[in-house]
């Protein structure tokens, strides 16, 4: 992966070189469901008696740190050990988990962290990670999705950035509701969020053509679903072929492996890609930011697999049931990457 990473970047310095402009640097972008990232205290507001030290899973405070250093044994794969520069996470319960994260694991590396407290019953919520020494925080905000009858969900997490200083970077982090009560039953509330979404997109186009928008997540719905490909409107990227990539356009950068028939979930024989990555045109090719071609990925090493029973190839989780695994997730973490002129 490292050879082709710098065999990638040389070409797009090649290529810049002969139109008289410079690479830089690059972005990596990621996303994680990590499940079920809960801390070991009881919160009345929210229904998390299920993850705690007398409940039948035994969550402790010694399982906690070995759920952080999991996940900080994969984030530190990314980006061929340099770890990510945006990542997108869902099933946070408490942004302070997440700050005890980097304050063990990635004292280095500039981390800073992005979470609102949603009304979801459960109180899993949408974060962000980001890498501060590229990504300058201009603000953050949730934005909460109207369910109907007495239903709640997590909101979505937008943060604005300027990144390098120079590009408008608006990124969107979503964990859409689940499809536990069958899929047309759920449907209208993942249409629900993804209305919510195209409005605050829409919005910011509106306001600035230049602007760079990254969409991840864990949408509980296929990149082929009435949610993302008609809502939001999300198509297809090409970038491969002669597609035209329009600024204001949305394009769904794990499709193609999704056509593939590849995915970040199997749910019983099937594999889902349920956790994507969407970015606009302007993101995709313009004259300060480009995407690597093909570089979105399921990352998956060889020590987050389950390699025995019927579950053999899915992600390793925390627990199987009420067992206790010691594993990572349920779902692999999704990248792609970009290159800053």
């Amino acid at each position: 992966m490292k050879i082709y990473r710098i065999v990638l970047l040389l070409i797009f310095f090649l290529q810049g070189a002969c139109a008289n402009q410079t690479y830089t640097d690059s972005l990596f972008v990621a996303n994680w469901n990590v499940e079920n990232l809960f801390d070991t205290v009881d919160d009345p507001q929210k229904s998390d008696e299920e993850f705690l030290p007398e409940s039948p899973r035994h969550w402790t405070e010694e399982r906690l740190e070995i759920k952080l250093k999991n996940l900080a044994k994969v984030i530190k794969y990314m980006n061929d050990f340099d770890g990510p520069d945006i990542l997108g996470m869902e099933e946070v319960e408490h942004k302070y988990l997440l700050q005890k994260l980097i304050d063990k694991y990635f004292k280095d590396n500039g981390y800073r962290v992005i979470e609102y407290e949603s009304p979801d019953k459960r109180g899993i919520d949408c974060a962000l990670i980001y890498n501060s020494k590229k990504l300058k925080l201009i603000k953050s905000e949730p934005l909460g999705i109207d369910l109907p009858g007495d239903k709640t969900t997590r909101d979505i997490l937008h943060a604005e950035f300027k990144l390098n200083g120079i590009i408008d970077l608006h990124v969107f982090v979503n964990h859409w509701p689940s499809r536990r009560e069958g899929l047309k039953k759920t449907e209208p509330k993942r249409i629900a969020a993804a209305k919510v979404l195209r409005s605050a997109v829409d919005k910011i186009l509106s306001a600035n053509k230049e602007a760079r928008i990254l969409i991840t997540g864990d949408f509980n719905d296929l990149p082929a679903n009435i949610s993302i490909k008609n809502i939001l409107d999300a198509k297809p990227a090409d970038c491969g072929s002669a597609q035209n990539f329009e600024p204001a356009e949305l394009y769904n950068l794990s499709y193609k492996l999704f056509q593939q028939g590849k995915g970040t979930y199997k749910y019983k024989t099937h594999w889902n890609m349920l956790d994507q990555i969407i970015a606009n045109g302007n993101m995709i090719k313009s004259k300060n930011i480009e995407y690597v071609c093909d570089s979105f990925q399921i990352i998956k090493p060889d020590y987050i697999i389950t390699k025995t029973s019927k579950h053999k190839g899915k992600p390793k989780p925390t627990y199987g049931g009420r067992r206790y695994l010691g594993g990572f997730s349920d779902h692999f973490p999704v990248s792609a990457e970009f290159i800053i002129k």
